[in-house]
């Protein structure tokens, strides 16, 4: 049977981590912190793991949860493809990054 705490408390520290990246609002920042917190607390009561491992494992990464995992569509109608043009000024394929749990 699959633990449905861990996907919780990964969904959880997923959640988290984008709001910190993304949050400007210093009470959102401080929520998203709480969230995280939650999240390692869950993992260390269940898995018996110090709080403070737990942390240093599950809450170290900073930035968008899944940087490297990154998708992409081709779609062509007629003899026409589809292009998006991105924030840099650059024109590429749809797409973007691959959340966690998610299938692209």
């Amino acid at each position: 049977m699959k633990d449905t705490w861990l996907d919780w408390a990964i969904a959880l520290q997923s959640i988290a981590q984008a709001g910190l990246t993304y949050g400007k609002d210093v009470f959102d920042l401080e929520r998203y912190e709480q969230v995280r917190e939650i999240a390692a607390s869950m993992i260390a009561h269940q898995s018996q793991i110090p709080l403070e491992k737990v942390k240093t494992l599950f809450c170290n990464e900073e930035g968008y949860q899944t940087p490297k995992l990154d998708t992409r569509a081709a779609i062509f109608k007629d003899d026409a493809i589809l292009l998006v043009q991105e924030h840099n000024g650059k024109w590429s394929l749809p797409g973007g990054w691959v959340d966690v749990d998610l299938s692209i």
